[in-house]
């Protein structure tokens, strides 16, 4: 957007502006500018600024700004402020840090992965302060990011009509054309929204997980022939990402021939969204047993030096599986976790 100023100079402010240039923060800064905004961008560490202003943002659409006061000064009102941080402390430290640049009516929008406790909580502060808040979810990882995210927006509702037109261009779009982005509700609802679509990720993955273990300890199945059900399974019912690259993993060879599969070690990790699900079920009394279950694989899987040490104490029987129930037992389970899920939401609602 353009604006004059009372000097007459003519200066290009920008339409939002983005704290945090991780790869998540600048690939949705060039989503933006793509779909022809103008942003300014802010990063904690200015060399940062300074490197994606001459890299990847160069020729573009895109202000760099070395301070917080410098940030706020080049947006436009009211002025929107998105924060890409690390969740937790951090988005606390910098809505503190904005605050006192901004304006009533003005917004903070928190894109991270934020407990949605700790969006209601952040909402009454900042709207105590005048201002309006928006905690949402993103999804699509960096790609997502990039190409077109799936966007859950929540919070203080005045600022839907300030926001709407950006993320709803920005968004991932469906077949028929419509944006994969509205508004969700008010306080923490776009995080819990998005809270639970990774405790689905969660138990989507935990059974892909099973039903590998399945068709390569009990079925006795070669890699390359895993290959060719999950790819089977990509083109019907079960068409998906994870199956898709669940497909392609299993294919994939190193430079010496071998699966790669194989040479990767058997933990995992997680970032709590997952628990985080379990524990909302718990608190509503909602039976989301494949999440919960999900959750204490990631954590069975952590411990590995006590699972080496308790596998040369302990043996079993080795189970080898007849016929072909995978496709069925596939489908079934794949039916049974949303509405699990979509109970929970309800209930909390």
């Amino acid at each position: 957007m353009t604006v004059e100023r009372k000097t007459k100079k003519t200066v290009k402010l920008a339409d939002i502006g983005v704290v945090g240039l991780a790869v998540m923060g600048e690939n949705l800064i060039l989503n933006m500018e793509s779909k022809g905004f103008t942003v300014a961008c802010f990063n904690r560490t200015t060399s940062k600024v300074d490197d994606f202003i001459g890299g990847r943002a160069a020729g573009k659409k895109i202000i760099g700004a070395h301070s917080v006061k410098e940030l706020c000064a080049s947006l436009v009102r009211p002025r929107k402020v998105m924060l890409m941080v690390k969740a937790g402390s951090a988005v606390d430290a910098f809505i503190d840090q904005v605050i006192p640049h901004l304006e009533a009516g003005d917004i903070i929008i928190d894109g991270g992965n934020s407990h949605f406790p700790d969006t209601i909580r952040r909402t009454q502060y900042v709207e105590g302060k005048g201002l309006l808040y928006i905690g949402t979810g993103v999804s699509g990882g960096e790609e997502g990011a990039l190409l077109g995210p799936s966007i859950m927006p929540g919070g203080s509702k005045k600022a839907w009509k300030s926001v709407r037109r950006i993320f709803q261009k920005i968004a991932a779009q469906t077949d028929a054309g419509e944006p994969c982005c509205d508004w969700v509700g008010e306080n923490g609802a776009g995080h819990f929204v998005k809270m639970v679509h990774n405790g689905i990720e969660y138990g989507d993955m935990q059974m892909i997980c099973e039903t590998y273990q399945m068709m390569k300890e009990g079925l006795g199945m070669t890699n390359e022939e895993m290959t060719k059900v999950f790819a089977q399974w990509n083109r019907g019912k079960l068409d998906s990402y994870l199956i898709e690259i669940t497909r392609d993993i299993l294919a994939y060879r190193d430079e010496d021939g071998n699966a790669t599969i194989d040479q990767i070690l058997d933990t995992a990790g997680q970032k709590g969204t997952g628990k985080w699900t379990a524990i909302a079920a718990l608190d509503e009394g909602m039976p989301l047993t494949l999440i919960g279950e999900a959750v204490f694989a990631r954590c069975l899987s952590a411990i590995k030096e006590e699972r080496v040490s308790a596998s040369r104490k302990l043996t079993g029987p080795r189970t080898v599986l007849e016929g072909d129930k995978r496709h069925s037992s596939r489908i079934w389970s794949r039916r049974c976790m949303p509405p699990r899920s979509c109970h929970t939401r309800r209930a909390t609602n």
